[in-house]
């Protein structure tokens, strides 16, 4: 006869994506889902240009905002595009956070290439959404499919259906 709870835990890690019992987890951003063509506004408490490098540093209590999407830094270096007023990426660090409707992701630094929609977080990183909470050491977004993949030693914790 078989253990109850070996019989629970059997049935849950078969329930599991084969991907989050390895050291990458897919996860799923619906939430997180944008449209990289609206307006990318940017506040902060100091600005930098640097015309040779075609960059910008906004440092001290930055915020970018494009639609619902919303990060928020230390310092943001804006790397624009050759066309003239067109942002490529966007390069955080220093206590980055990074949210959209439900989810939200906290890590040390972040780079965001607008026109691919694609965000790449690293540095002990922190997604929740909801009640779940997922840690790695690099987390990788496709903001136009709204889907990811963390990596590095991936750690979560599933509530099974009625728990507490």
């Amino acid at each position: 006869m078989t253990h109850p709870m070996f019989r629970f835990l059997l049935v849950l890690l078969l329930s599991l994506p084969l991907g989050a019992l390895a050291q990458g987890a897919s996860v799923s951003f619906k939430g997180l889902k944008q449209d990289t063509t609206l307006p990318v506004e940017v506040t902060a408490d100091s600005l930098a240009v640097d015309q040779a490098t075609g960059t910008a540093t906004f440092s001290g209590n930055v915020r970018v905002a494009q639609g619902a999407l919303v990060m928020t830094a230390g310092e943001i270096r804006v790397e624009y595009a050759a066309e003239a007023g067109k942002i490529a990426k966007l390069h955080a660090k220093g206590g980055v956070t990074f949210a959209n409707a439900g989810d939200a992701a906290e890590a040390a630094e972040a780079i965001y290439t607008i026109d691919s929609g694609s965000l790449v977080m690293s540095g002990n990183v922190l997604l929740t959404q909801g009640q779940t909470a997922i840690s790695g050491q690099k987390l990788a977004i496709d903001l136009k499919a709204g889907s990811g993949v963390m990596e590095g030693r991936v750690q979560t914790v599933f509530q099974p259906k009625g728990g507490n």
